[in-house]
């Protein structure tokens, strides 16, 4: 059976589900994640709930919306937070970039202190998380949905519009040895640039569940 890291380690070679308005269900890659992609005219649902549930409530919603749109279509994702008791924060587009060689041109200080909020944060959505700063910045590096590499950074508003943010995503891609990920916010247009900047690639979007209760897929 295909698994959800099969999917995101085709798309990021370039190669995509078949683009036939079709989607395709597959198991979650563990408790903590489970979601919907949505690629061009193909989306992926991944969780542990009954795939024929997830396919009659996709029907009933096409009755109301674009059937190409329906896995991201807020019917669709209310029920699926309903049914699996969890919530999630937003539609992201997904980006990747291939890792790169050399060494990155910024002065990075790796933290080991567990508390640190930003590494408290990640844990919450990945495992081996590893953080960096810079003066006026942040890097993490973490493994996130299926195990895929992630990235993500903050940059202080004092030193915005200085490239900061670029230099930051495209030491992601110097300091991993496989490709990177990260999922932004659809309205968050400077950090996309930055992303497209560094030569992070668009290829869908994600939704993300996050748990209420100590566990995600219902009992």
């Amino acid at each position: 059976m295909e698994t959800l890291r099969d999917i995101l380690d085709a798309a990021a070679q370039g190669v995509f589900p078949p683009a036939d308005g079709g989607t395709t269900v597959v198991p979650q890659p563990s408790p903590r994640d489970a979601g919907v992609l949505a690629f061009t005219a193909h989306s992926v649902v991944f969780t542990d709930e009954d795939p024929d549930w997830v396919r009659e409530t996709l029907r009933a919603v096409t009755e109301e919306c674009d059937a190409l749109a329906a896995t991201m279509n807020a019917r669709f994702l209310t029920a699926l937070m309903d049914r699996t008791g969890c919530r999630t924060d937003t539609v992201d587009v997904m980006v990747v970039g291939s890792p790169l060689p050399g060494r990155p041109a910024l002065a990075l200080r790796e933290i080991a202190d567990p508390s640190h909020p930003r590494v408290v944060s990640s844990r919450r959505r990945r495992d081996d998380v590893r953080v960096w700063t810079v003066d006026g910045g942040v890097l993490v590096l973490g493994r996130g949905v299926a195990g895929r590499l992630e990235a993500a950074v903050e940059v202080d508003d004092a030193v915005r519009h200085q490239g900061l943010g670029r230099a930051l995503v495209t030491a992601a891609r110097q300091l991993a040895d496989e490709p990177v990920w990260a999922q932004v916010s659809a309205g968050n247009a400077r950090s996309m640039r930055a992303f497209q900047a560094a030569g992070y690639r668009p290829v869908g979007s994600e939704v993300l569940l996050q748990r209420k209760m100590p566990v995600c897929p219902s009992e």
